[in-house]
């Protein structure tokens, strides 16, 4: 019996140990300020298109944070994915060229590096601990928005482990949604707790609404880290499709008599499940307010894993390797087959770029006034 109570009270110790810390942080933030600002920079990026005989370059500019002593810099992946020139400018205005470590476009993680001059200390911020986050907890940015340099926005943590329409279920990671303000050009910056931890990476707003920011959490950033600096990327397997959970409910509303399971909506062009003969949905039907592609294969079994909720997807979905047979149980057409194909490492497909959320616009050129609107 003790040594079933000792898990139990360790977390318990945990969480108070936890809140205890959040409590004794409670400088001003002024204080946060001067000390994590000279830690932020500015990302500027330059591109060329080659597809356009007008306006072919594209600048752009962002918000990174140093995290080590060699010029280390987390930033956003949007910001600096397919830059061709790439700069930072740190607090003291000095501007050094930077190149990418590694990126990864669905996390929308990407570390950068500048060079270091022997006997240089750069400014480091720290990381939090983003699990230990509460709603409610007071929050502060620091970046660059529209380009006005090391601007702080204070605000709350609105909600924790936010999922993001924009990703399949498959690939999509959790979010912390806050309110405090997020422009064009905050991207890749940090999100400080009272202590001037970085809990978060602003990333994402939502352009219809008023006080939707989305930043990805530093446990996340601080487990991809190694894997980016050693090998420049985060490899997957690829699955090659992605679709919805339709459980009961949606069969009850539907009035269907139909599994629980995976619906394949869309196939992508030649995946492993394209060329093994996987079928996406075809008609498109609103349900309970959510939008489905019916008519799809429905993926009941990944591995013999019975995929009937989100916890037994990620479960099935996480232990798939690069180079491993996969073999899946499908629903089509009033009985169950199973088709069989090795996973190969995913490329970067085009949807899994930001392009259209909090797209990083061009500084503002000197001696604009700050009122003209910016459009991005």
């Amino acid at each position: 019996m003790t040594r079933l109570l000792v898990p139990a009270l360790f977390a318990v110790l945990m969480q108070i140990a936890r809140f205890a810390a959040a409590a004794d942080c409670e400088g001003s933030f002024r204080d946060i300020y001067i000390t994590a600002s000279p830690a932020v920079v500015t990302v500027t990026t330059r591109s060329v298109d080659p597809y356009r005989v007008t306006n072919r370059v594209r600048r752009g500019v962002g918000s990174g944070f140093i995290v080590a002593p060699d010029g280390l810099i987390v930033t956003n992946s949007h910001v600096v994915y397919g830059a061709q020139a790439l700069a930072v400018t740190l607090d003291n205005g000095t501007v050094r060229p930077a190149r990418v470590v590694g990126q990864d476009p669905i996390f929308d993680i990407a570390v950068i590096q500048i060079s270091t001059e022997s006997n240089e200390r750069l400014p480091l911020v720290e990381f939090g601990d983003s699990d230990a986050a509460q709603v409610g907890d007071e929050v502060v940015t620091i970046g660059n928005p529209l380009g006005l340099k090391q601007t702080l926005t204070r605000g709350v943590i609105s909600a924790l482990n936010r999922l993001l329409p924009e990703k399949p279920l498959s690939l999509s990671r959790t979010m912390i949604q806050t309110d405090a303000a997020i422009n064009p050009g905050n991207s890749g910056g940090p999100l400080l707790d009272r202590c001037g931890k970085v809990i978060g990476m602003t990333t994402e707003i939502i352009a219809e609404a008023q006080g939707l920011g989305f930043a990805v959490p530093a446990n996340l950033i601080r487990a991809v880290l190694p894997l980016l600096v050693e090998h420049g990327r985060i490899a997957r397997p690829w699955l090659g499709f992605h679709g919805q959970l339709v459980d009961k409910r949606i069969n009850r509303i539907l009035n269907v008599s139909m599994v629980t399971g995976l619906l394949v909506e869309v196939i992508e062009p030649q995946s492993p499940a394209d060329k093994a003969g996987l079928r996406g949905g075809e008609h498109e039907i609103a349900v309970d307010g959510s939008e489905l592609l019916w008519g799809g294969d429905i993926v009941t079994r990944i591995n013999g894993i019975h995929i009937d909720t989100l916890e037994r997807l990620g479960e099935a979905m996480s232990a798939l390797r690069i180079g491993q047979h996969v073999v899946l149980e499908i629903f089509r057409s009033g009985r169950t087959e199973k088709i069989e194909y090795d996973l190969p490492e995913r490329p970067v497909l085009p949807g899994d770029l930001q392009e259209g959320t909090l797209l990083p616009p061009a500084p503002p050129a000197a001696g604009a006034r700050l009122g003209a609107r910016q459009r991005h």
